[in-house]
């Protein structure tokens, strides 16, 4: 794999880690120059306005994290090296355990994103966070979800 394969692939794993750890302005932050695509519309979100979706919505627990682990894998990465562009195509998996919800899986999807290198440092340059495919008990994620 080559050193521009590694830093973008690790961007991806840096969001699932962050986010699982309960940093959400951290994980916001790798998204700062991104454009981010929330439904199926053409309305984009900047890295602000999806900082505050995941405040108002995703539970954090005592522990400071919302007691999930996103596992992202398949990735299919294409990388121009001369115009300095990038895309990934991959899988999520989103899993959780609470006192009150046994270790699962709630929700599954695909992301699609882009990616620039300025400089030297590749960055997020957009995310297609549409693809959500499948959901499972989310009444412990989501703040005020019915299901």
């Amino acid at each position: 794999m080559s050193d521009s394969a590694i830093e973008i692939t690790n961007l991806l794993y840096l969001y699932a880690e962050r986010m699982d750890g309960g940093d959400l302005e951290g994980a916001a932050a790798l998204f700062r120059h991104a454009q981010i695509k929330v439904t199926s519309c053409e309305d984009f979100l900047d890295s602000a306005a999806m900082l505050l979706i995941w405040k108002q919505h995703i539970k954090i627990y005592p522990c400071g994290t919302p007691r999930t682990k996103h596992v992202i894998s398949n990735p299919i990465i294409e990388i121009d090296e001369a115009s300095g562009k990038a895309t990934i195509r991959s899988y999520y998996t989103v899993l959780q355990e609470t006192t009150e919800l046994s270790l699962q899986p709630i929700a599954a999807g695909r992301y699609h994103d882009e990616f620039e290198c300025v400089g030297q440092t590749w960055r997020f340059s957009f995310r297609d966070y549409s693809l959500l495919e499948f959901t499972g008990d989310m009444r412990f994620h989501l703040k005020g979800y019915k299901g």
